[in-house]
């Protein structure tokens, strides 16, 4: 750790602390505003949809501008998105919260390079540990995000306009704290040695698993958090036992963080990914087992810790896949399938949790589950011939 990491540490956690709060009151002001009970993730998903489409801008801003000044122009935009988002609450406009949300993703696309910019504070060696530290500021989300959520909930006439106003001066705080990290310069393009099209790189085999891996965990774990809010209304929860459930859940995901890549270097990332494998099958078998407050909270504690490995391991795996002239490239591809598969449960997650209830979401997510494992036993079969 350097004073950089921890700042840039300190800037994951609020990065989180946004997201946990959308997560926390995005379906339920959703469904409050909807015209159909079936749109009421849309603000959810206009978010990472809004980080998707996002994803090629940022590339070239950050090669354009660097690390920094791409970071800081995604944290006025959040502040700028979360403003709208309490003038559409306060003035009861669904669309209008979508929009705002799909702007936010801007933010969303930036502040998710955070991993991969805290390997360039450290050395090569020392680059899983950064990758797991950096995650590890989400911590503070999983304190911060549902509190703020809880306690900021009346702050105005409507409900949960006052938490989307409280997130604009979180975005100030995080910005302030930006202004105090060197970045290194990342490397400039070279003419003799652009680097290789994104095409071939994407045929690797390292980067299909690690793609999937990354964006399949984060799409499980998107289906299921994102449901969980309007699942535990229906079953007749307190918004304040919701709010336990959601910040377990996001300690789930960012404590393992102080050891996750202590694990990855021990054991090797392949078995970490299995790990990932094995706590989302826990987190379906425990929601599939009743709807009482300890079930909800068990199985998002499994899911955060799943997602974890996948998506820390996944993203480790990722380092392997590209050239240090590549990086902006690759990194932005990687993050574009993340948030399309986000995007997708997130629209998922509202029409089926609407329509065909928990249990039914949690037999569903199988099947992306089955797919990593595949994925992991096809990257252990192709290094076994590689290596033979």
């Amino acid at each position: 750790m350097n004073p950089h990491l921890w700042l840039l540490t300190l800037c994951q956690g609020f990065f989180m602390t946004n997201n946990v709060t959308f997560i926390a009151i995005n379906g339920l002001v959703g469904l409050a505003l909807a015209p159909v009970a079936w749109m009421a993730t849309l603000p959810v998903m206009g978010y990472v949809v809004g980080g998707a489409l996002a994803t090629g801008v940022v590339a070239r801003t950050q090669r354009a501008w660097g690390r920094k000044r791409s970071f800081q122009a995604g944290l006025l935009v959040a502040m700028a998105a979360a403003a709208l988002c309490a003038y559409a609450a306060a003035t009861s406009q669904f669309w209008l919260l979508v929009a705002a949300t799909v702007i936010a993703g801007y933010y969303n696309a930036n502040a998710a390079l955070y991993r991969f910019a805290a390997v360039e504070l450290v050395s090569p060696a020392a680059k899983e540990k950064a990758i797991s530290w950096v995650l590890a500021g989400g911590i503070l989300g999983a304190v911060i995000g549902p509190n703020l959520a809880h306690y900021t909930r009346d702050w105005f006439s409507v409900p949960f306009a006052g938490a989307y106003a409280a997130l604009a001066g979180v975005a100030l705080l995080s910005l302030s704290v930006l202004s105090f990290i060197h970045f290194p310069a990342l490397p400039k393009a070279d003419p003799a040695h652009p680097g290789r099209p994104l095409r071939e790189i994407a045929r690797q085999p390292v980067f299909i698993v690690a793609v999937m891996c990354a964006a399949l965990g984060f799409g499980v774990m998107n289906l299921l958090m994102a449901a969980t809010p309007i699942a535990m209304q229906h079953h007749h929860h307190e918004f304040r036992h919701t709010a336990l459930v959601l910040e377990w859940h996001v300690l789930g995901m960012f404590v393992p963080s102080f050891f996750t890549g202590h694990l990855v270097k021990r054991f090797g990332v392949v078995k970490v990914l299995w790990a990932g494998v094995a706590l989302n099958l826990g987190c379906i078998a425990v929601a599939l087992s009743g709807v009482d407050l300890m079930q909800f909270l068990v199985a998002l504690l499994l899911l955060g810790v799943g997602w974890n490995f996948l998506y820390v391991g996944g993203t480790t795996l990722f380092t392997e896949a590209y050239r240090p002239e590549e990086r902006t490239t690759a990194q932005a591809a990687m993050d574009f399938w993340v948030m399309s598969t986000m995007a997708l449960t997130s629209f998922a997650s509202g029409a089926l949790i609407t329509s065909q209830g928990w249990t039914w979401l949690n037999w569903g997510s199988l099947l992306p589950v089955a797919l990593v494992a595949g994925g992991i036993l096809w990257l252990t079969a192709q290094r076994r011939v590689a290596a033979a």
